[in-house]
């Protein structure tokens, strides 16, 4: 018997539940409105299931082991013993925890939940298929939808992910043995945070990068710390290379291909010739491709609701998160850069209160963003180049770790807090942090530029000691002048 092949209706559709599908779904429920939620794969969807939160487990993990393996410095010597499959099984509890409470927060705010995959049929129904032989269809129709169906990694040209040897992100968090080699190609946020894991489990990791440095989109002065130690955990760079195929090898594992990346599309005579004599060989027992996400926009049919897309298939967007279908919106991943969990849990919210009928919109003065790496960079608002190419005159305050009394008493003193402020007035513009618990001293500097306060309010504002948070207080201090405990401007 065929289960579906019914219609039901709802004032709000809400077509995936990641981080932004499932907040806006639950803020409706909040504002009385009647909510169906979609969801193909797992509530909390890449980012609580396969992306964000198990990959801070895992780095939290390692960062715990290497930690005590290299402690002799203060009296701690220590070898320990990791069993992945172990980690593994927390880092899935943490998981489990968490998107189950997703599914109970999003039922106990009376959001209907609905199992299967959302394509349009129209401006205002949707075809849901479920999975599962013999479960069928169902329409829904709807007064407003919000898309949220996220991003995906991106494939390249030979390196399927269907393949065993070739990882994608969602596979290498769940591998449940250490590979005794590892070639991570592209050297971003993801490619940089797992080869940190893998180098801590003991792994020998190859990073293969196209262009001449990690982390692209970040300044030398925080990328700098961050490759430091990668090299020092023992992780090889090859940059301005991209990988073109691989093969299996006899004794085992498998060989991958890299060319220079600016030779990469020769296609005969001298050019090609002098490609194969450039080219570079990496034996390893997997490949993790980590070039990059794209917006999962294909599977929508969204042309027969008349959706817009860009030439990247990223849904275009106001500032109240509506598509070119006033009644049809679209809310993180899916709506573009910056591909972050928490812009998009903004997105939704403020798309639900505009349905609702509340006066809100996206108005951010700033969003931050974060590598978790070792150490972690962490940035807000402008940085000085950006502020100066927008017309500000512009004051800079430093402050490094290595002058932080907290930060020497962790073990971990590499880094410092950078502040950007208009030299007028003295209104924070921007800051970047590299260095220990970047990614929570940056929510002070976030909000100060959200406030618009100025130097003189950060540095006036009296800050606990021993902690870490005094560093952005001395970086203020240090753009006015009197910062005490480093040396100023």
């Amino acid at each position: 018997m065929v289960v579906g092949d019914v219609t039901t209706g709802t004032e709000v559709l809400v077509v995936g539940a990641g981080p932004a599908g499932y907040v806006a779904a639950i803020r409706a429920g909040q504002l009385d409105l009647d909510v169906t939620l979609v969801e193909r794969d797992a509530y909390g969807g890449t980012c609580l299931n396969y992306g964000c939160i198990p990959s801070k487990a895992l780095i939290t993990a390692t960062d715990v082991a290497h930690e005590a393996a290299t402690a002799e410095e203060m009296g701690i010597h220590a070898d320990p013993a990791i069993d992945l499959a172990g980690m593994i099984d927390w880092k899935d509890g943490v998981v489990d925890q968490l998107t189950g409470g997703v599914e109970k927060l999003c039922k106990a705010n009376g959001v209907t939940l609905l199992e299967g995959t959302a394509r349009f049929a129209d401006e205002n129904t949707v075809r849901v298929s479920h999975s599962g032989e013999g479960q069928g269809s169902e329409s829904v129709e709807f007064e407003h939808a919000i898309v949220a169906t996220g991003s995906r990694p991106v494939e390249i040209p030979n390196f399927q992910f269907d393949d065993e040897p070739i990882l994608d992100s969602r596979q290498a968090l769940g591998l449940t043995s250490v590979p005794d080699s590892l070639v991570i190609v592209g050297a971003g946020y993801i490619g940089m945070e797992l080869a940190n894991v893998f180098a801590k489990l003991k792994t020998d990791v190859t990073v293969i990068e196209m262009l001449d440095s990690i982390l692209p989109g970040y300044d030398d002065d925080l990328k700098r710390p961050v490759k430091q130690r990668a090299t020092d955990l023992g992780i090889d760079f090859e940059f301005g290379y991209t990988v073109s195929n691989w093969h299996d090898r006899d004794e085992g594992g498998i060989r991958v291909v890299a060319e220079p990346a600016e030779q990469a599309a020769a296609d005969g005579g001298e050019e090609a010739e002098q490609l194969v004599d450039d080219r570079l060989e990496f034996d390893a027992d997997s490949v993790l491709v980590a070039v990059g996400r794209e917006p999962v926009s294909d599977t929508l049919e969204l042309s027969a609701a008349g959706v817009e897309t860009d030439d990247r298939g990223f849904i275009v967007t106001d500032s109240r998160a509506r598509t070119n279908i006033d009644h049809i919106f679209a809310v993180g991943d899916v709506a573009g850069e910056p591909m972050l969990a928490h812009k998009g849990s903004t997105e939704g919210k403020i798309a639900a209160e505009v349905i609702a009928g509340e006066p809100a919109m996206l108005d951010q003065q700033a969003i931050p963003a974060v590598v978790f790496t070792d150490p972690e960079i962490a940035t807000v608002g402008m940085t000085e180049s950006e502020a100066i190419e927008a017309g500000f005159e512009t004051t800079v305050g430093q402050f490094p770790f290595r002058a932080s009394g907290r930060a020497l008493t962790t073990g971990h003193s590499d880094g410092f807090v950078k502040i950007v402020a208009d030299d007028a007035a003295g209104y924070l513009l921007g800051a970047s942090i590299v260095g220990p618990e970047a990614s929570e001293l940056i929510a002070e500097l976030g909000f100060a530029i959200e406030l618009g306060a100025t130097l003189e309010d950060v540095a006036a504002t009296v800050h606990a000691h021993p902690t870490l948070s005094e560093s952005v207080m001395e970086a203020a201090e240090n753009a006015l002048g009197h910062a005490i405990h480093t040396l100023n401007r």
